[in-house]
């Protein structure tokens, strides 16, 4: 380690955010431009270079976590990178995506602030793209073999890089009318933005990748012609089938799925629209879910101007410490988070009814209400235990002109058709079943990602794009040299 002593010298530092007053003004990512470098060297040095890094464990990169720390401690920028792309393809969109479950496994969370890895990640990436040290890798002869992947989120990004890389010629197909699946339509612009997926498409283009956008596998091109094209097929279309709520009221206008409202945010920030039809400007907002999508749905209505906006979470509010019965370190604990979107909602003031982050914890909507015009005017909901069984005389309604569901997602979307075209066996989950190689039940067909995996993380997904890439090299050549971190029945470790 370049500072022994540097975890005890050192405490915790984060990249620091913009003023909310400023941040909520624009689109451009929350964080201090410029503000991450003066700190992160620093940060780097209380990595302790543990003899069992479980870090490694902790992501399903197997990201080389103590190695790059050192060498941000060294000020060995061009070495840090080339150790971080080792094990990840895009490590600028794990350092501003992912919730950073190596933190929590982090030995020095044990009893202090873990190390910032995810800030250190990020500052590595950012700094090798400055200084030119992630130039396109063509490869060096082509195998003659095609690989077409259905898909272009993280984990057909990564799947296809790494195939690209081994010599096949690869083509991805995705449906929308640019790359980038959720990262594209579904990550709000203040999150990361999109300058930093553009420029990876353009390295991947110029190492041969190939793109095809507004095709849909399934109707656009259907099963038969991607077999008669391409040697093997990778889906990695996501788990994309949002959850329903089946209360009285769903029916009403203004009651929406989250990804039928983000993508027309994500759209106004492409410069495709002027304004959303969807937009909070002027509404009093609900958003039913307390995860991370909701969360991206209340930053993007604090933008758009809405009057009131508020989160509900079904869980109860957990404690600002992890619970070392019910998940001992290093398991990723559920504790009281303060994302930027919470941040802003907070000081903003942006939910009376609720609490200071506008959340409402252990809340269950019962029905909505809604005008003589059949829109929706209020939401009716009642606390719950930990069991979600509803507190006599907990009712409370809060007024509602636009209603954002953001419950998860079952599977993949099925409506394109490629599913039962190709005669695929589906898991009881709606994901798709696949064996130990990736490999689904029709020859040559592999299946990745969300789609397999169900919902899950960036990192998760990235993984699933490195080891399927692997495991189809593997098939089409008979060996392969290509690094396969995971397999697709390993899991988050858990207590």
């Amino acid at each position: 380690m370049a500072d022994p002593r540097g975890f005890l010298n050192s405490s915790r530092e984060e990249w620091p955010r913009r003023p909310v007053e400023d941040r909520v003004r624009d689109w451009d990512e929350v964080y201090v431009p410029g503000a991450l470098l003066p700190i992160v060297r620093t940060q780097a040095d209380r990595c302790m270079d543990c003899g069992i890094p479980f870090c490694h464990d902790a992501c399903p990169l197997g990201n080389l976590i103590p190695e790059w720390n050192d060498l941000v401690g060294r000020d060995d920028w061009r070495e840090a990178s080339d150790r971080l792309h080792a094990t990840n393809n895009f490590p600028e969109f794990t350092g501003r995506l992912c919730p950073a479950p190596c933190e929590a496994g982090c030995v020095l969370a044990i009893n202090q602030p873990a190390v910032t890895i995810k800030n250190v990640e990020v500052a590595i990436a950012d700094r090798a793209w400055a200084d030119g040290f992630v130039p396109p890798r063509p490869p060096d002869r082509l195998s003659g073999r095609t690989v077409a992947v259905i898909g272009s989120g993280p984990t057909g990004l990564a799947a296809a890089q790494q195939l690209t890389r081994a010599g096949h010629t690869v083509v991805v197909y995705e449906r929308d009318d640019r790359i980038g699946g959720l990262m594209r339509y579904g990550i709000p612009e203040f999150k990361m933005e999109k300058r930093h997926l553009e420029r990876r498409i353009t390295q991947m283009r110029a190492e041969g990748t190939k793109f095809r956008t507004s095709t849909a596998a399934g109707r656009d091109i259907g099963a038969a012609g991607l077999l008669a094209r391409h040697d093997a097929v990778v889906l990695a279309v996501g788990a994309t089938a949002w959850r329903e709520l089946a209360v009285e009221g769903r029916e009403l206008g203004g009651v929406h799925q989250a990804m039928e409202y983000l993508p027309l945010a994500n759209r106004v920030c492409e410069g495709d629209l002027e304004a959303s039809p969807l937009s909070a400007a002027g509404k009093d907002v609900v958003i039913v879910g307390g995860g991370d999508t909701g969360a991206d749905c209340l930053g993007t209505a604090v933008r758009e101007g809405a009057r009131s906006v508020t989160q509900l979470d079904i869980y109860a509010q957990p404690g600002a410490e992890r619970d070392e019965e019910s998940e001992p370190w290093p398991v990723y604990p559920r504790i009281y988070r303060l994302s930027a979107a919470h941040e802003e909602a907070g000081a903003l003031g942006a939910s009376p009814a609720a609490d200071a982050d506008a959340r409402l914890f252990a809340a269950s909507t019962l029905r909505f209400t809604g005008d003589a015009a059949g829109r929706v005017c209020s939401l009716h909901l009642v606390e719950v235990d930990a069991e979600r069984r509803p507190r006599p005389g907990s009712e409370r309604v809060l007024p509602a002109d636009l209603v954002l569901l953001a419950l998860g997602f079952s599977g993949p979307d099925r409506s394109d058709g490629l599913v039962e075209q190709l005669g695929l066996a589906v898991g009881p989950r709606g994901t798709i079943s696949r064996d130990a190689d990736f490999a689904t039940n029709v020859p040559g067909v592999y299946a990745a990602g969300d789609a397999a995996r169900g919902q899950s993380l960036i990192v998760w997904a990235i993984a699933e794009g490195r080891a399927v890439a692997a495991a189809v090299d593997r098939r089409l050549t008979g060996d392969s040299r290509l690094p396969a971190p995971i397999g697709p029945y390993d899991r988050p470790m858990t207590a």
